[in-house]
């Protein structure tokens, strides 16, 4: 199933998740990095988690893009990325001591609205006011990350490009603080800020961050012209999706494929392959519905074995992943959703061991069949999951780089999702380490 083919010079790739998150986007940027110039991120802030482990050492990046642990690879920040200044200058510090050089190749989008103190003041109240009301948390990271998206929508936010303008950045910061220091104060009960310590910190950081300040659609799209290859990095889920995600319990932005373009500031046009990133299985991080959940907590059971075999915590918040069977009805809708043109296979060695595996084919919801996940949240977590059950095998597929490696039942497995989802396997990743892929398809060749 391998093709012969040359790597195409000038091809872009979207890579992104096509579950609730934590599907192992990181490790495939990197990998794929080795036969591209540029990675960029369209969306989201750090409240993603990307864990990366070469030669063994695990690096956990959540704002810079997975590509810098490349040399020469050019990182970009897009301006559909909300930026914490102060946390992305600790990301850029924490891999500089570990010897990565990233200013001379991280270039930050000047139209990156800001996150700042009072945005996390903000998150953290709004959380703890849902609790104490009894309408129960949405499970937010406390990054700040939606109120700084709010700001971006309401055309008041603060945003990279002003840190240039000292004047004009503490006008509308006084502004801005404001009117959240009357929320924090008033409905939120919350203790409200002051402007002088969060100006300091935010003048500290543009002198660092300034030389890295760039106009971001404009270089990618020269980077394009010369042939380069990008890869553009999805951060999150589908099912995360502020639109087409389990709303409300979602992330603040867009997450799929299609964003790439306006999260980066380039045409459609330049995305030419679309790789969905799935788990073997399923997972979540915070509230929501979830048809296939299985309880983590009984030793002996199948949620307890993904969940402590597949180490299913949080990278950001370090909080338990609810775990579940592979959802190919949810994983349908993913694949309209963004166009995907093959998929990626992660963590299949969890599954290693289990005398049977059972895939979640649809599901009964008000008396009648569905093939495909609902839209609205309150009808799936109504829907009673429909399995189709499958043997599984023994044999270790733990860092397998050919598919007839693989066990005959794990590649029967594969392919019957495959052919429940009408999408195409590129590749399948077998262990956190670079080299532990079995590539069937390459995105970077036509």
């Amino acid at each position: 199933m391998t093709t012969d083919q040359s790597i195409v010079r000038g091809r872009n790739v979207v890579v992104v998740g096509t579950q609730w998150g934590d599907e192992g986007k990181g490790k495939v940027v990197d990998w794929l990095t080795d036969h591209a110039q540029g990675v960029v991120r369209f969306q989201g802030g750090h409240n993603a988690g990307h864990t990366l482990v070469i030669k063994g050492i695990k690096t956990a990046l959540q704002l810079i893009p997975s590509g810098v642990m490349r040399d020469g690879v050019a990182c970009y920040i897009g301006n559909g990325v909300v930026v914490d200044p102060t946390h992305l200058l600790s990301e850029i510090a924490r891999l500089e001591a570990a010897g990565v050089d990233v200013r001379s190749r991280l270039h930050l989008s000047e139209s990156c609205p800001l996150i700042l103190p009072f945005h996390v003041a903000v998150d953290a109240a709004r959380e703890a006011r849902r609790e104490s009301n009894g309408t129960g948390k949405i499970g937010t990271t406390g990054k700040g990350i939606g109120p700084a998206y709010e700001d971006k929508v309401a055309r008041r936010a603060l945003r990279v490009q002003d840190l240039k303008h000292p004047q004009r950045f503490e006008a509308k910061l006084r502004e801005l603080m404001e009117l959240h220091n009357e929320a924090l104060g008033g409905m939120l009960r919350a203790k409200p800020l002051a402007v002088a310590p969060i100006l300091e910190q935010a003048m500290r950081a543009a002198e660092q961050l300034k030389p890295m300040m760039a106009d971001v659609g404009y270089r990618i799209h020269q980077s394009s012209r010369a042939g380069d290859n990008l890869l553009f990095e999805g951060a999150q889920g589908t099912l995360l999706d502020i639109d087409h995600g389990t709303y409300p319990f979602v992330t603040s932005s867009n997450c799929v494929a299609g964003n790439a373009a306006a999260g980066s500031g380039v045409g459609p046009q330049m995305l030419h392959h679309v790789l969905g990133i799935t788990k073997a299985y399923t997972t979540r991080v915070g509230s929501g519905p979830f048809p296939t959940e299985l309880p983590i907590d009984v030793p002996g059971t199948v949620g307890h074995h993904l969940s402590t075999v597949g180490q299913e915590r949080g990278t950001v918040t370090g909080r338990a992943r609810r775990c579940g069977w592979l959802d190919a009805a949810a994983l349908k809708r993913a694949m309209i959703i963004n166009g995907v043109s093959g998929l990626c296979f992660t963590k299949l060695d969890v599954l290693d061991g289990l005398p049977e595996i059972r895939i979640g084919t649809g599901y009964r919801f008000a008396g009648r069949a569905l093939d495909i996940l609902p839209l609205d949240a309150d009808d799936i977590a109504a829907c009673e999951p429909q399995y189709e059950t499958m043997p599984g095998w023994t044999q270790s597929t733990a860092g397998a780089t050919r598919w007839q490696d693989l066990p005959a039942n794990a590649q029967r497995y594969l392919e019957r999702v495959q052919s429940l989802i009408d999408v195409p396997i590129d590749m399948v990743s077998t262990g956190p380490d670079r080299d532990h892929t079995i590539v069937l398809r390459h995105p970077f060749r036509a």
